[in-house]
């Protein structure tokens, strides 16, 4: 039954927080998890879930559970009434773009029969703190947009809203479109190497540093965009591909759309930049020669929330809005 390893006893009998401890409570986190998060959860926190449950009953699980569960083994849970009722995970960003002094809060979770008791500001407190006193200097994390409760926690301690953000996702099961009919066309091709300033130039413009980068996890760094030969050898080896779709005018780019997929990927991904005043007609140019080829895979795509009229194309092309997220950041 889920939430049975969640009401055992815990391995200590004070009430409060306490650093999390993965050989005693991995399977309680577990539940809580699939608990707290049942309304959101999809296929890929379904796994993760499953997996936290198999890895709770290995040995040496003090050895391999940070690699398998990133983040779970640094932050705190509460326990009250003898019950693990709350968590905060958090660990260090350490993907491209990233110096060192940004953490990741993920995982702030409270049973529901314990809400409203101030769990997950204590918690939320202590786990600042930690990045704090471990020369962290951001703190980022992302909650569900219609969740205005845990919103106003995040702004009671400190966080600052950077933008809203929507995952669309279309089935593979809906029929190609027909080529666009615009005259004139937009003329769409390839990237070349060197037009990698002139595409850095673009995404500043439309995905600041300070609204959240090109996504979650994925802050505005050159290195995005300018791939190296190790980046092109890792690609190699992990059967990871990405093309580069754009429309230029002169020397600017004025709309670049990324498709990469690869063995390991669930879904062909996108990422759609595309200067404003072309918003509605290059974002469908492009749309709509990326699901002509790609059409027969699930495609994916995080998109700001706030480009109303790249959504409205999205609809059109029978993406689905999946989660709308706020990304948060916190200052030390």
């Amino acid at each position: 039954m889920v939430g049975a390893q969640l009401l055992t006893d815990s391995a200590t009998g004070k009430d409060g927080p306490r650093p999390v401890n993965l050989r005693t409570d991995l399977a309680a986190l577990a539940d809580l998890i699939e608990i707290a998060f049942a309304s959101s959860m999809d296929s890929s926190g379904r796994a993760a879930v499953r997996e936290m449950r198999t890895v709770s009953h290995m040995p040496g699980l003090g050895l391999i559970g940070n690699a398998l569960m990133q983040g779970m083994g640094t932050g705190f849970v509460w326990i009250q009434d003898g019950r693990l009722v709350g968590n905060v995970s958090v660990y260090p960003a350490d993907g491209t773009g990233f110096d060192g002094t940004t953490w990741v809060v993920v995982n702030v979770a409270v049973h529901p029969d314990y809400r409203g008791r101030g769990i997950a500001y204590e918690l939320m407190k202590s786990s600042l703190e930690l990045i704090a006193q471990r020369g962290g200097k951001h703190a980022i994390l992302q909650v569900d947009a219609d969740n205005p409760t845990a919103r106003r926690l995040y702004l009671r301690l400190g966080f600052i809203e950077e933008r809203a953000w929507t995952t669309w996702r279309r089935s593979a099961n809906y029929a190609q479109p027909q080529p666009m009919n615009h005259d004139p066309r937009p003329h769409i091709t390839h990237r070349r190497s060197d037009e990698w300033q002139a595409e850095y130039r673009l995404a500043t413009e439309v995905r600041p540093a300070l609204m959240g980068g090109l996504g979650w996890l994925r802050p505005l760094h050159p290195h995005y965009f300018r791939r190296g030969w190790l980046g092109q050898i890792k690609d190699w080896f992990a059967l990871r591909r990405t093309e580069r779709l754009i429309i230029r005018a002169e020397a600017e780019l004025l709309a670049s759309l990324w498709v990469e997929n690869s063995f390991t990927m669930p879904s062909t991904q996108l990422t759609l930049l595309v200067h404003p005043d072309y918003e509605g007609v290059y974002d469908e140019a492009l749309l709509n020669t990326v699901i002509r080829r790609f059409g027969s895979d699930t495609l994916t795509l995080e998109h700001p929330t706030d480009r109303i009229t790249t959504s409205e194309v999205l609809r059109r092309y029978h993406f689905k809005p999946r989660r709308e997220v706020v990304h948060m950041r916190w200052e030390a």
